[in-house]
């Protein structure tokens, strides 16, 4: 059994957790979510803690979205109570961002500009000209959203520039040596 699936998830206040059948809506101060899930996981709610559970000799696969179900539900009481954000830096000299309107615009060595429009329930901030951060209440769409800018110019391994999160490590590697 998952150590993870069996934790209970706790409701905070001022959140609405609805269940009709297989289908999750949650409502908070942020926005609603919604979600199916798979029938053979059963999630119950007991006053403001919500259970997952499945049956005992479950087959392999059942096993394995337990905790994946639990994690799931548990994501979405925490975006639409607190919200998700991921911040990425662009390291690079005269590599830089700058906003209009709701999109960014990326100078990050390309003979173009990058334009960046922000998916639909997602915010993009621009800190200064090298920060930017990405936020919502959806965890998968943040992370999704902070991948696909980083996928446009990486870190690179010689001498650290591109697009990185905040606080990742890029091994520089060393370069050739002169023969001697």
């Amino acid at each position: 059994m998952s150590r993870i699936g069996k934790k209970p998830i706790i409701i905070p206040k001022g959140v609405e957790f609805n269940i009709s059948g297989s289908h999750i809506s949650v409502k908070g101060p942020k926005g609603q979510l919604k979600r199916d899930f798979p029938s053979e996981v059963k999630i119950t709610r007991e006053g403001e803690v919500v259970k997952c559970s499945i049956p005992e000799n479950s087959e392999k696969h059942v096993r394995g979205l337990f905790g994946l179900v639990r994690s799931l539900v548990a994501n979405m009481v925490t975006g639409v109570s607190e919200g998700y954000t991921k911040v990425l830096e662009i390291v690079g000299v005269g590599y830089k961002g700058k906003m209009e309107g709701n999109k960014i615009v990326l100078s990050i060595g390309y003979s173009h500009p990058v334009v960046l429009d922000a998916p639909k329930d997602i915010t993009l901030k621009l800190e200064g000209t090298n920060k930017v951060a990405v936020s919502g209440i959806d965890k998968e769409l943040v992370g999704q959203t902070a991948a696909v800018i980083r996928r446009i110019k990486p870190p690179e391994h010689y001498k650290g520039t591109g697009i990185r999160y905040a606080g990742e490590n890029v091994r520089i590697k060393e370069g050739k040596k002169l023969a001697a």
